[in-house]
């Protein structure tokens, strides 16, 4: 493997741009929403069908990405986000160094720091690291956290680590901290695919008043409470994901749940 310095082909877009612009809405007090879309789920029909309703309600991004996703269904995937979607920024998801794709806007660069599972605190990233600088992906360091959410999760079966507890916040807010202290220009509290309850109000202030970085709250979001519960807590975005799967009809819910953060922030 060659670990030549870069040409003037894959030198790195600026990291700053995406990473400028969730720091941008939160300096403006505007909350952003983002829909993740699992590659192994991909179903182009009903797919074009959510990309019409977000003419009508405006996402900031789409997330791109699950804890086992097959390569060929994710370049289809981000191709049809380009063709029908282009405005939208794609940041990709990982759970794998395999999931590299330079046709996205940007990659959540996720470090469990929520776990104590060395492949995912530096493993995969090592395997990812030439590919990475060689794709021109605009790269989001990002502390990605999994939440207790009441039953297990692909996420931390897959993962092999513990999640934090529910009721423990200060825990959270130190793990951030930690992260922030490192160098992390993210943080993300995720209760996990298939969460029987989001992360707690109480988790979601204690993180945000511990840290500057932007913070993203996802898992569990299946009401239009429950995200505004989220964003009055603390949360500059939330992602939602398996309940738009089964209806895509909430993302008229969930945007009008950020609209009402926005105005009473």
């Amino acid at each position: 493997m060659s670990l030549t310095p870069p040409t003037t082909k894959n030198i790195l877009r600026p990291a700053s741009h995406l990473l400028d612009k969730l720091a941008e809405l939160r300096l403006h007090g505007r909350k952003a929403l983002a829909v993740l879309l699992d590659p192994d789920d991909f179903e182009p029909a009903r797919l074009r069908h959510l990309l019409q309703l977000t003419q009508q309600y405006p996402v900031d991004f789409f997330l791109v990405g699950g804890s086992l996703v097959l390569t060929e269904h994710q370049a289809a995937l981000i191709a049809l986000l380009k063709a029908e979607a282009p405005q939208v920024p794609v940041l990709l998801f990982p759970s794998h160094a395999l999931h590299v794709d330079p046709a996205a806007d940007g990659i959540l660069l996720l470090s469990l720091i929520s776990g104590r599972n060395p492949d995912f605190l530096i493993g995969q990233h090592v395997v990812a690291a030439p590919r990475l600088r060689q794709s021109g992906l605009q790269l989001l360091p990002t502390g990605y956290m999994l939440v207790d959410s009441g039953r297990p999760t692909t996420a931390s079966y897959i993962s092999g680590t513990a999640p934090l507890p529910h009721d423990k916040p200060g825990i959270a807010a130190a793990t951030a901290m930690a992260g922030e202290q490192l160098g992390l220009r993210l943080m993300y509290l995720d209760g996990g695919s298939g969460a029987q309850q989001p992360v707690s109000a109480a988790m979601i202030s204690a993180v945000r008043q511990a840290v500057e970085v932007p913070l993203i709250v996802g898992g569990g979001l299946n009401t239009g409470e429950k995200i505004y519960e989220a964003l009055a807590a603390g949360a500059d975005m939330v992602v939602i994901g398996n309940h738009l799967e089964r209806d895509p009809d909430f993302l008229a819910t969930a945007t009008a749940a950020l609209r009402t953060a926005d105005l009473t922030d």
